[in-house]
């Protein structure tokens, strides 16, 4: 079994990481670190066997964990992530894992340097709707991809990070981003639109629009916001062949927040429910298709093989730091009005 620990306890070590370490195959939830009083009250409530420790140091003399999941606020992620490679921990590491590409290969090398697993939590990847799509396109029912439309609107502005650091394109667009790299492969070049909100913390990038061409020759298109009072996820793909089009609800997420967790159902879990099955358009016809399983746990579940088998893990500090830089250049693109090249 993996040992793993979960560094932060707020939405994202609450929600989006100790249920699904939880429910993995081949690993053990065996630390928590919190500070807040309100918070390691919640956390032991939560999980009252697991240990509670005061500090990412305290967790590490205490033994008790072979790798660490990193989730506290951005800012905060490169020191402890640094902390623990020097520990000989392997590392997950939130998203965004830095605060661009240069920081996330300084952080990759670092790892590389202690013969240790550095891994980017791109947990979306395993999202019912995307692993539907993926099935779709790996069974060659659209033939030649020509573009993806990626909608992810979300009404919760209160969950933005404000401020020049913070803001959704380093929030849903490491997502987003992160699924279209995914499903189509490298990106060339990128094209953008920020929407800015002038908050107490500083100007703010609220909503946006992102146009990705990749190497393959398709293009993807991916808009996100959430201060817009819209609630909506959308996947449109188009090929040689026809088109698929889904709407999704996040099942995961609002199951999660919902109180359940992976492991009371690990069979009937994550599921979209039939009403938002994608619809295939062909010269054959409709077609409903059914949802795949949406399962967050196999991220840990494939992170642990990879430590057993010296291979790759399900995400790369490499990949990510891709990601970061098509974050990067998709800032400079609606700084400028240019499309950049990578």
């Amino acid at each position: 079994m993996l040992r793993i620990g979960v560094v932060g306890y707020g939405t994202g070590g609450q929600h989006f990481h100790t249920p699904f370490v939880a429910a993995a195959q081949g690993c053990e939830l065996t630390g928590i670190v919190a500070r807040a009083e309100a918070t390691i009250a919640k956390a032991r409530a939560d999980w009252p066997n697991v240990p509670i420790f005061a500090s990412l140091t305290a967790m590490i003399n205490a033994g008790v964990c072979d790798a660490v999941t990193i989730t506290t606020p951005p800012q905060t992620r490169r020191s402890l992530v640094l902390e623990a490679i020097e520990a000989g921990l392997h590392v997950i590491a939130d998203k965004p894992f830095a605060p661009n590409y240069a920081g996330a290969m300084e952080l990759d090398a670092a790892a590389k340097s202690k013969g240790v697993i550095l891994g980017v939590y791109q947990n979306r990847r395993f999202d019912a709707d995307l692993q539907t799509l993926k099935k779709v396109i790996d069974d060659g029912r659209l033939g030649r991809v020509y573009r993806i439309e990626s909608r992810m609107d979300q009404d919760s502005p209160q969950t933005i990070e404000a401020g020049p650091t913070g803001g959704l394109l380093r929030d849903l667009g490491s997502h987003v981003v992160d699924q279209m790299i995914y499903l189509l492969g490298p990106v060339v070049s990128v094209d953008a639109q920020l929407d800015m909100f002038d908050l107490p913390q500083g100007a703010t990038d609220v909503s946006f629009n992102i146009t990705l061409r990749h190497e393959s020759g398709a293009h993807s298109h991916l808009s996100a916001c959430k201060r817009n009072y819209i609630d909506d996820r959308e996947l449109r793909a188009i090929g040689e062949l026809g088109s698929y089009v889904a709407k999704s609800t996040d099942v995961q997420a609002q199951d999660i927040f919902a109180g359940k967790r992976p492991i009371d159902d690990l069979v009937g879990w994550g599921y979209e429910p039939r009403e938002n099955w994608g619809v295939l358009a062909t010269a054959s016809g409709r077609e409903i298709v059914p949802s795949e399983q949406g399962r967050y746990h196999d991220y840990y579940t494939a992170f642990a093989q990879s430590i057993r088998d010296q291979t790759p893990p399900p995400v790369t500090a490499e990949t990510g730091a891709k990601t970061l830089a098509i974050l990067d250049a998709a800032r400079e693109s609606a700084m400028t009005g240019r499309s950049i090249h990578l």
